[in-house]
């Protein structure tokens, strides 16, 4: 085996993570292998170390031993989170979507020409959902080209996978310094899908962005859907988010049999499209993202904080479409996925509450809806999303009894206790390493501090 040599780390303890057909796997006392190209080498039980570093070709003395309350598990996912947006994270959720994208949301994405506060901004964004354990991201920028350049550099820089688009409207009567001619939008569209590429970040990616059909034109759509597919890259927007949003696309595009009907006639669900949302999606649009292999991200804290709706994600496991979950900074004020998770299961048990048959979404599935799920919904699931030998080791490592955190052991719990009170009580305190693609990334370097 060439990799045999290769091995540069290997650590023993506990694993967790998912499969398509197991929602929660635990690994206790495992040993894995990172090769040099921080892709996983092996996974193996610890009482084989010994054949395991004959084969392996490494030193019992370079295994790292996890501690009791420690585990590894998948790094987390988010399907779907503005970067720009982050400068108002946490206030401005007072109004409903349509009005709070005029009030607040256009007037400062409108500031991100500016590539002094662009780098700010998306410095911190990165730092922070970093910090918080994500270590893929699928990015919204702004209409500007270079500022969504920046992001897709600083991300690389940091070391996170990344999806960035640049936003594309050339429709916004609301906000008429903030939009784009057709022209502009599908040259700068071409020119920052051009210019990323020539970047050759190993895994940040361009991705098409029209920002959601209200602000598009039925031509510009078409030339985005074109785009896509002659550089088979991915396509993200939005669908479905509210009621008053639905009803206006119907006005708008009185030729099209629904919202996700829009998007299908000019190619732009295909299976690398991730909607955002999807609340009012009926069963035949569900159909329809099955059928052409679109996934959704669900963006729990923000449906509820906008007031916008809240998605029946059982619904949408049962009709086979991939989902994922989403932050969708700063409508939704966290730009954690362990706020996600939670917000997940909050709302599964409003569904029940409304209808007591319902059957709630368990901390499991939300745990796979996390890692697993998420890299499914970008179809990045044959690079990462679990522990497979061949994918890349995007991991973190939890201390559920991190120092100064916020959670308090009782006694020894078993590992599915640990996971359970990570996700319900952790924060960035318990994350004590972040890996991607077997390059630890947090805690952050001198270099990475400026």
């Amino acid at each position: 085996m060439e990799e045999s040599s290769t091995i540069e780390q290997v650590y023993r303890g506990t694993f967790v993570h998912s499969t398509p057909q197991t929602p929660l796997l635990i690994l206790e006392d495992a040993l894995l292998g990172v090769n040099t190209h921080g892709t996983i080498a092996f996974i193996g039980e610890g009482k084989h170390v010994k054949r395991l570093s004959q084969d392996f070709k490494f030193s019992l003395s370079d295994v790292k031993q996890m501690a009791q309350h420690e585990f590894f598990m998948p790094g987390m996912v988010d399907t779907h989170i503005h970067a720009p947006q982050y400068s108002y994270a946490g206030t401005a959720l007072d109004l409903p979507l349509l009005q709070w994208l005029n009030k607040y949301t256009f007037p400062v994405e409108a500031h991100f020409a500016d590539l002094k506060f662009a780098q700010q901004i998306y410095n911190q964004v990165v730092k922070r959902t970093l910090r918080n354990g994500t270590t893929t991201a699928c990015y919204f920028a702004t209409i500007h080209t270079d500022a969504s350049l920046l992001l897709g550099q600083i991300a690389n820089d940091l070391g996170q996978r990344a999806l960035v688009g640049k936003v594309c409207m050339d429709r916004n009567d609301s906000a008429k310094t903030y939009k784009e001619t057709s022209q502009e939008s599908q040259e700068e569209t071409l020119r920052f899908i051009k210019e990323l590429l020539e970047k050759k970040y190993p895994r940040v990616s361009p991705v098409v962005t029209p920002r959601f059909a209200l602000s598009c034109t039925e031509p510009l759509l078409g030339q985005l859907g074109a785009i896509a597919k002659n550089n088979n890259i991915h396509i993200q927007s939005h669908i479905s988010e509210t009621v008053d949003e639905v009803n206006v696309v119907k006005e708008l595009f009185p030729d099209s049999k629904s919202y996700t009907d829009v998007y299908n006639k000019h190619n732009l669900l295909t299976d690398k499209t991730v909607m955002a949302h999807g609340c009012y999606l009926s069963d035949e649009e569900l159909t329809l993202f099955r059928q052409t292999g679109a996934s959704l991200a669900h963006c729990p804290n923000s449906n509820v904080s906008l007031c916008s709706g809240l998605l029946d994600v059982r619904n949408v496991l049962k009709h086979k479409v991939k989902i994922g979950l989403g932050t969708d900074v700063a409508g939704g004020y966290s730009a954690s996925i362990l706020d996600a998770a939670r917000r997940a299961l909050e709302t599964s048990k409003v569904l029940t509450i409304q209808n007591p048959g319902y059957k709630t979404l368990t901390f499991e599935e939300v745990f796979r809806l996390a890692t697993l799920g998420g890299s499914q919904a970008l179809s990045l699931d044959k690079q990462t999303g679990n522990f497979e030998v061949g994918k890349d080791f995007d991991a973190l490592r939890v201390n559920v009894a991190a120092p100064g955190g916020p959670i308090d052991l009782i006694k020894d719990e078993h590992p599915k206790v640990l996971l359970e009170k990570f996700l319900n009580l952790g924060d960035d305190r318990n994350i004590v390493e972040v890996f991607v693609a077997g390059k630890k990334v947090v805690p952050f370097t001198e270099k990475t501090q400026e």
